[in-house]
Protein backbone atom coordinates (compact mmCIF):
# COMPACT_ATOMS: atom_id res chain seq x y z
CA UNK A 1 0.00 0.00 0.00
CA UNK A 2 1.38 3.28 -0.79
CA UNK A 3 0.41 5.03 3.08
CA UNK A 4 1.94 2.62 5.89
CA UNK A 5 0.05 3.58 9.05
CA UNK A 6 1.64 3.96 12.64
CA UNK A 7 1.98 5.26 16.28
CA UNK A 8 3.29 8.10 17.44
CA UNK A 9 4.75 6.13 19.97
CA UNK A 10 4.55 2.14 21.83
CA UNK A 11 1.11 1.37 21.31
CA UNK A 12 -1.10 1.21 24.62
CA UNK A 13 -1.87 -1.95 24.61
CA UNK A 14 2.16 -3.13 24.04
CA UNK A 15 2.71 -5.01 27.56
CA UNK A 16 6.36 -4.92 26.56
CA UNK A 17 6.73 -0.89 26.80
CA UNK A 18 10.52 -0.79 25.52
CA UNK A 19 10.53 0.40 21.39
CA UNK A 20 11.47 -2.90 21.03
CA UNK A 21 8.06 -4.22 22.28
CA UNK A 22 5.93 -1.65 20.40
CA UNK A 23 7.68 -2.96 16.95
CA UNK A 24 6.34 -6.21 18.15
CA UNK A 25 3.05 -4.77 19.13
CA UNK A 26 2.87 -2.63 15.73
CA UNK A 27 2.89 -5.82 13.84
CA UNK A 28 1.04 -7.83 15.85
CA UNK A 29 -2.07 -5.14 14.97
CA UNK A 30 -0.94 -5.68 11.29
CA UNK A 31 -0.05 -1.92 11.31
CA UNK A 32 3.36 -0.99 9.54
CA UNK A 33 4.70 1.81 10.86
CA UNK A 34 6.30 3.16 14.43
CA UNK A 35 7.44 7.11 15.13
CA UNK A 36 9.85 6.59 17.95
CA UNK A 37 9.54 9.75 20.18
CA UNK A 38 12.49 11.51 21.09
CA UNK A 39 10.33 14.53 22.52
CA UNK A 40 12.01 14.50 26.01
CA UNK A 41 15.58 13.92 24.76
CA UNK A 42 17.85 11.10 22.74
CA UNK A 43 17.61 8.65 25.70
CA UNK A 44 18.35 6.15 23.53
CA UNK A 45 22.18 4.43 23.22
CA UNK A 46 23.55 2.65 19.86
CA UNK A 47 23.81 -0.53 21.33
CA UNK A 48 20.21 -0.52 21.80
CA UNK A 49 19.08 1.87 18.77
CA UNK A 50 20.92 -1.50 16.92
CA UNK A 51 18.50 -3.71 18.61
CA UNK A 52 15.24 -1.82 17.68
CA UNK A 53 16.39 -0.95 14.36
CA UNK A 54 16.95 -5.01 14.41
CA UNK A 55 14.09 -5.31 15.19
CA UNK A 56 12.28 -3.17 12.47
CA UNK A 57 13.54 -5.23 9.94
CA UNK A 58 12.65 -8.50 11.57
CA UNK A 59 8.76 -7.66 11.64
CA UNK A 60 9.08 -5.38 8.55
CA UNK A 61 7.91 -2.15 10.55
CA UNK A 62 9.22 1.00 8.70
CA UNK A 63 10.51 3.46 11.74
CA UNK A 64 10.71 7.73 12.06
CA UNK A 65 11.82 9.58 15.17
CA UNK A 66 10.59 13.06 16.35
CA UNK A 67 13.43 14.87 17.83
CA UNK A 68 13.07 17.09 21.03
CA UNK A 69 10.59 19.66 21.57
CA UNK A 70 13.20 21.90 23.27
CA UNK A 71 14.42 23.19 19.87
CA UNK A 72 13.91 27.09 18.66
CA UNK A 73 16.33 27.72 15.65
CA UNK A 74 14.80 31.58 16.11
CA UNK A 75 15.89 31.80 19.94
CA UNK A 76 17.53 34.88 21.18
CA UNK A 77 20.00 33.43 22.61
CA UNK A 78 22.77 31.87 20.97
CA UNK A 79 23.70 29.47 23.32
CA UNK A 80 20.19 27.91 22.95
CA UNK A 81 20.27 27.85 18.98
CA UNK A 82 23.47 25.52 19.47
CA UNK A 83 21.82 23.48 21.69
CA UNK A 84 19.34 23.06 19.11
CA UNK A 85 21.36 22.06 16.44
CA UNK A 86 23.05 19.46 18.76
CA UNK A 87 19.77 17.86 19.45
CA UNK A 88 18.73 17.48 15.84
CA UNK A 89 21.86 16.24 15.16
CA UNK A 90 21.82 13.27 17.70
CA UNK A 91 18.21 12.50 16.79
CA UNK A 92 19.87 12.09 13.53
CA UNK A 93 22.73 10.20 14.71
CA UNK A 94 20.83 7.72 16.31
CA UNK A 95 18.19 7.43 13.71
CA UNK A 96 20.89 6.18 11.28
CA UNK A 97 21.28 3.66 13.41
CA UNK A 98 17.91 2.77 13.59
CA UNK A 99 17.48 2.70 10.13
CA UNK A 100 15.35 5.83 10.41
CA UNK A 101 14.40 7.62 7.06
CA UNK A 102 12.59 11.11 8.21
CA UNK A 103 13.78 12.75 11.79
CA UNK A 104 10.66 15.17 12.53
CA UNK A 105 11.15 18.35 15.06
CA UNK A 106 9.41 21.45 15.33
CA UNK A 107 11.95 24.25 14.07
CA UNK A 108 11.17 27.55 15.64
CA UNK A 109 8.96 30.27 17.40
CA UNK A 110 8.48 33.35 15.48
CA UNK A 111 8.60 35.79 18.81
CA UNK A 112 8.26 38.96 17.71
CA UNK A 113 9.90 38.57 14.32
CA UNK A 114 8.43 38.39 10.91
CA UNK A 115 8.10 35.04 8.47
CA UNK A 116 10.72 36.50 6.37
CA UNK A 117 13.30 36.76 9.28
CA UNK A 118 12.58 33.43 11.07
CA UNK A 119 12.40 31.36 7.48
CA UNK A 120 15.51 33.35 6.85
CA UNK A 121 17.03 32.20 10.38
CA UNK A 122 15.88 28.56 10.09
CA UNK A 123 17.33 27.92 6.39
CA UNK A 124 20.69 29.23 7.62
CA UNK A 125 20.25 26.80 11.25
CA UNK A 126 19.86 23.78 8.73
CA UNK A 127 22.05 24.43 6.37
CA UNK A 128 24.72 23.56 9.12
CA UNK A 129 22.81 21.12 10.25
CA UNK A 130 23.23 19.29 7.01
CA UNK A 131 26.16 20.03 5.73
CA UNK A 132 27.45 18.33 9.00
CA UNK A 133 25.08 15.45 8.54
CA UNK A 134 26.31 15.37 4.94
CA UNK A 135 30.02 15.11 6.53
CA UNK A 136 29.14 12.48 8.41
CA UNK A 137 28.01 10.24 5.67
CA UNK A 138 24.15 10.55 7.22
CA UNK A 139 21.19 10.97 4.94
CA UNK A 140 18.45 10.65 7.09
CA UNK A 141 15.70 13.49 5.51
CA UNK A 142 15.39 16.28 8.21
CA UNK A 143 11.32 17.49 8.51
CA UNK A 144 10.48 20.30 9.89
CA UNK A 145 6.74 20.15 11.14
CA UNK A 146 3.76 21.99 10.36
CA UNK A 147 2.86 23.60 13.75
CA UNK A 148 -0.59 23.89 15.70
CA UNK A 149 -0.75 27.62 16.87
CA UNK A 150 0.19 30.87 15.17
CA UNK A 151 2.66 31.91 18.06
CA UNK A 152 5.21 29.47 16.11
CA UNK A 153 7.05 29.19 12.79
CA UNK A 154 5.49 26.34 10.44
CA UNK A 155 1.74 27.32 8.24
CA UNK A 156 1.92 25.14 5.13
CA UNK A 157 4.03 28.03 2.92
CA UNK A 158 6.56 28.39 5.58
CA UNK A 159 7.29 24.22 5.73
CA UNK A 160 7.53 24.11 1.91
CA UNK A 161 10.13 26.78 1.52
CA UNK A 162 12.41 25.45 3.83
CA UNK A 163 12.21 22.17 2.14
CA UNK A 164 12.87 23.87 -1.20
CA UNK A 165 15.97 26.16 -0.01
CA UNK A 166 17.93 23.06 2.11
CA UNK A 167 19.04 19.74 0.39
CA UNK A 168 18.04 16.86 2.42
CA UNK A 169 14.54 18.73 3.88
CA UNK A 170 11.32 17.49 3.14
CA UNK A 171 7.99 18.24 5.04
CA UNK A 172 6.18 16.85 8.05
CA UNK A 173 2.32 17.25 7.45
CA UNK A 174 0.44 17.74 10.23
CA UNK A 175 -3.30 17.68 9.26
CA UNK A 176 -4.74 18.31 12.60
CA UNK A 177 -2.11 21.41 13.06
CA UNK A 178 -3.22 23.10 10.20
CA UNK A 179 -6.93 22.66 10.44
CA UNK A 180 -6.44 24.33 14.17
CA UNK A 181 -4.14 26.99 13.06
CA UNK A 182 -6.61 28.14 10.83
CA UNK A 183 -9.39 27.75 13.31
CA UNK A 184 -11.26 25.34 11.62
CA UNK A 185 -9.95 25.53 7.51
CA UNK A 186 -8.98 22.74 5.90
CA UNK A 187 -11.15 20.36 7.01
CA UNK A 188 -12.98 19.33 3.65
CA UNK A 189 -11.30 17.04 0.12
CA UNK A 190 -11.44 19.80 -1.67
CA UNK A 191 -9.25 21.92 0.77
CA UNK A 192 -6.93 18.66 1.53
CA UNK A 193 -6.26 18.79 -2.17
CA UNK A 194 -5.82 22.19 -2.10
CA UNK A 195 -2.48 21.21 0.39
CA UNK A 196 -1.56 17.97 -1.42
CA UNK A 197 -1.40 20.00 -5.12
CA UNK A 198 0.54 23.24 -2.99
CA UNK A 199 3.49 20.35 -1.83
CA UNK A 200 3.27 18.93 -4.88
CA UNK A 201 3.88 21.61 -7.16
CA UNK A 202 6.19 23.64 -4.95
CA UNK A 203 8.16 19.66 -4.41
CA UNK A 204 7.62 17.27 -6.58
CA UNK A 205 8.05 13.80 -6.65
CA UNK A 206 10.49 13.70 -3.94
CA UNK A 207 7.96 14.31 -2.03
CA UNK A 208 4.84 12.44 -3.65
CA UNK A 209 7.03 9.48 -3.13
CA UNK A 210 8.10 10.03 0.32
CA UNK A 211 5.17 11.74 2.49
CA UNK A 212 5.38 11.95 5.97
CA UNK A 213 2.09 12.97 7.99
CA UNK A 214 0.73 13.45 11.17
CA UNK A 215 -2.67 12.99 12.07
CA UNK A 216 -5.65 13.20 15.00
CA UNK A 217 -8.22 14.36 16.33
CA UNK A 218 -7.90 18.00 17.18
CA UNK A 219 -9.44 20.52 19.81
CA UNK A 220 -8.64 24.28 18.87
CA UNK A 221 -9.89 27.71 19.85
CA UNK A 222 -8.42 31.18 18.34
CA UNK A 223 -5.02 30.96 18.63
CA UNK A 224 -4.81 27.19 17.61
CA UNK A 225 -4.35 23.74 19.22
CA UNK A 226 -5.51 23.06 22.13
CA UNK A 227 -5.15 19.10 22.38
CA UNK A 228 -5.15 16.18 20.54
CA UNK A 229 -8.46 14.37 20.74
CA UNK A 230 -9.60 11.04 19.40
CA UNK A 231 -10.54 10.93 15.77
CA UNK A 232 -14.60 10.53 16.41
CA UNK A 233 -14.59 12.81 19.33
CA UNK A 234 -13.38 15.49 16.85
CA UNK A 235 -14.38 17.70 13.49
CA UNK A 236 -11.78 16.19 11.54
CA UNK A 237 -13.21 14.31 8.12
CA UNK A 238 -10.40 12.00 7.88
CA UNK A 239 -12.04 9.92 5.53
CA UNK A 240 -12.32 13.06 3.26
CA UNK A 241 -8.37 13.45 3.98
CA UNK A 242 -7.84 9.54 3.38
CA UNK A 243 -9.77 10.10 -0.18
CA UNK A 244 -7.22 12.97 -0.93
CA UNK A 245 -4.39 11.37 -0.27
CA UNK A 246 -5.40 8.02 -2.62
CA UNK A 247 -6.18 10.82 -5.29
CA UNK A 248 -2.98 11.99 -4.91
CA UNK A 249 -1.10 8.86 -5.17
CA UNK A 250 1.19 9.95 -2.49
CA UNK A 251 3.97 7.04 -0.89
CA UNK A 252 5.01 6.92 3.16
CA UNK A 253 3.74 7.06 6.44
CA UNK A 254 1.20 7.97 8.44
CA UNK A 255 1.23 8.35 11.45
CA UNK A 256 -1.55 8.81 14.34
CA UNK A 257 -1.25 10.90 17.55
CA UNK A 258 -4.47 10.71 18.96
CA UNK A 259 -4.55 9.71 22.35
CA UNK A 260 -6.31 6.34 21.67
CA UNK A 261 -2.83 5.78 19.18
CA UNK A 262 -3.34 2.59 17.87
CA UNK A 263 -7.17 2.37 17.77
CA UNK A 264 -7.42 5.57 15.66
CA UNK A 265 -4.44 4.25 13.53
CA UNK A 266 -6.02 1.33 12.58
CA UNK A 267 -9.22 3.12 11.78
CA UNK A 268 -6.91 5.42 9.27
CA UNK A 269 -5.71 2.30 7.78
CA UNK A 270 -9.06 0.84 7.41
CA UNK A 271 -10.64 3.81 5.73
CA UNK A 272 -7.88 4.35 3.71
CA UNK A 273 -8.04 0.61 2.42
CA UNK A 274 -12.19 0.63 1.92
CA UNK A 275 -11.55 3.65 -0.33
CA UNK A 276 -8.67 2.19 -2.37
Amino acid sequence: MPLLFGTAGVPISSSDRSSEGGVRRIRELNLDALEIEFVQGVRMGEEKARKVGAAAIEHNVALSCHAPYYINLNSREPEKITASRDRILHAARISQILGVRSVIFHPAFNHEDSSEVVLERVVRELRVVRETLDAMGNDVVLRPETTGKGSQFGDLAETIRIAQEVPGVLPCIDFSHLHARTNGRYNSYDEFCEILNDLAEGLGDRWVKNVHFHISGIEYGLKGEKRHLVLKESDLRFEELMKACLTFGVEGLAICESPNLEEDAILLQQTYRALS
